[in-house]
């Protein structure tokens, strides 16, 4: 149904413009530097070039097939041009325009226009009020903000679906600085027509996505949202921002899409109801989708916790235990057995009594062993490790005894500092094993990634 969507033999941009501060030309730029190897159709009538393309008077003139047009036009012309879309048989209509229902009764009546437009045929809609779509894999890249402003990421596992264009684009610019990459981004801004229901089943049907993360200012079908989320998120772990959880956030997100928040309380109830784990910021957000990209739920609440830095490991026991922490974890009791496999392969003032400090003396080759223990235990359900470069006998060499952990247990990494710690943080990303350089952060992708096995168990009980 999307397949025109994700990976489209053509892309026409109607606006096309060789102005470098237009939409129209941002567009066709990010097409070109993206690599995306369909036909690229500018679409101007005062142009017969642009960017050494040849550019259309109207996108009636184009020969053959149009999977995805892209109007960067004004609201009204907008409305005006979908008539020549249509008798096009373009499959997918994306709208940047804002000036809809965000502006009041006004818009709204533009966007019935529309909707009355499309009724009886194949065309999607997608917007209006919206930045674009990324789609890494494909070399599709629509979005509205030049390439020398943004850095967009590379291909990945995370599809992610955004009410806000804005927001969106920003997270993507930020996570690109430690590699991460996604499988897709779609901004349904207002939404008139695909929504966040069709893209969650997209992505579901991707096989090049294996986690979504949803943001979402209002839910306007609850009934279908919560049907489409315990279905898809039975399948890939979904994790979701949900704003308006105060009255001010309500109002401040209907003045943005023009659409009314749902009750928090309700939503709160919707996504438990439904498995989902919802992240409370945009940074959450994105950690969650790489945790359940990279890692299996662990099957219990018992984490080991490695480091050799004894006060990360002491910050990290509070984050996890914590009476007032949700969810509570535990740590670990090691076996009598155990502990004395783990003493052969660290130093005598080291702890191994859970979290393990090795000290700063700790180096690769004490990781590799203690990491295949903890891999390998009965008494453990995940791992969390803490790889810090700043010790002198830590370096690049340990990720691949991590990533051998990974595959064994749930691991979640912590690499926590600046210049070589970042390097590190990549070279885990790499090996597709969850890193983030924060202890919060990283305790907090453990968590999220127990309660999402926590959530999908008791539904299974439930049945």
């Amino acid at each position: 149904m999307f397949e025109k969507l994700l990976d489209p033999s053509s892309v026409a941009v109607i606006g096309a413009s060789p102005d470098s501060s237009k939409i129209g030309n941002a567009v066709i730029e990010n097409l070109v530097n993206q690599g995306y190897q369909g036909r690229i159709l500018p679409i101007n009538p005062s142009y017969g070039e642009i960017l050494g393309l040849r550019c259309y008077p109207d996108i009636g003139s184009v020969d053959g097939e149009v999977d995805l047009a892209v109007i960067a036009l004004p609201a009204k012309i907008a409305v005006q041009v979908m008539d020549q879309c249509l008798e096009k048989h373009v499959r997918f209509v994306i709208i940047v325009a804002g000036g809809f229902s965000e502006l009041g009764e006004e818009g709204r009546k533009l966007e019935q226009q529309l909707l009355e437009k499309i009724r009886g045929t194949e065309t999607r809609i997608i917007g209006p009020n919206t930045v674009g779509v990324l789609f890494p894999h494909s070399g599709v890249n629509t979005a509205l903000t030049p390439g020398n402003r943004i850095w967009f990421p590379a291909q990945g596992d995370i599809g992610f679906i955004s009410q806000s264009g804005a927001l969106g684009l920003l997270v993507m610019d930020s996570i690109t600085e430690n590699g991460t990459g996604i499988s897709g981004f779609v901004n349904i801004g207002n939404r008139v027509d695909v929504n966040e229901e069709d893209l969650m089943e997209m992505f579901l049907a991707d096989g090049k996505t294996r986690s979504i993360v949803l943001y979402l200012e209002s839910i306007t079908d609850g009934e279908r949202f919560y049907n489409t989320l315990k279905r898809v998120n039975s399948r890939k772990p979904v994790a979701v921002l949900k704003t308006g959880r105060s009255k001010e956030a309500s109002k401040a997100a209907s003045f943005h899409t023009g659409a009314l928040a749902s009750d928090d309380r309700v939503v709160e109830g919707v996504l438990r109801q439904a498995g989902a784990v919802r992240a409370h910021n945009e940074v959450e957000l994105l950690d969650f989708g790489k945790a359940f990209a990279y890692a299996m739920p662990p099957k219990g609440k018992r984490i080991a916790v490695i480091t050799t830095a004894g006060g990360v490991g002491v910050v990290t026991t509070d984050l996890l235990t914590g009476e007032d922490e949700r969810p509570p974890l535990s740590m670990a009791t090691f076996t009598e057995e155990e502990t004395e496999e783990l003493r052969k392969h660290a130093l005598p003032i080291a702890s191994l009594a859970n979290p393990i400090d090795l000290t700063a003396d700790g180096s690769t080759e004490a990781y590799r062993a203690i990491l295949g223990i903890l891999s390998e235990s009965d008494s453990v359900d995940g791992i969390i490790a803490y790889a810090l470069p700043q010790t002198p006998k830590i370096d690049a060499s340990i990720v691949e005894p991590l990533k051998d952990a990974a595959k064994k247990k749930t691991t979640v990494v912590g690499v926590i500092g600046n210049r070589l710690a970042k390097d590190l943080i990549r070279e885990l990303e790499a090996a597709r094993v969850p890193a983030y350089p924060s202890i919060q952060r990283t305790v907090t992708a453990m968590k999220a990634l127990y309660q999402y096995g926590y959530y999908q168990e008791r539904i299974r009980n439930e049945q």
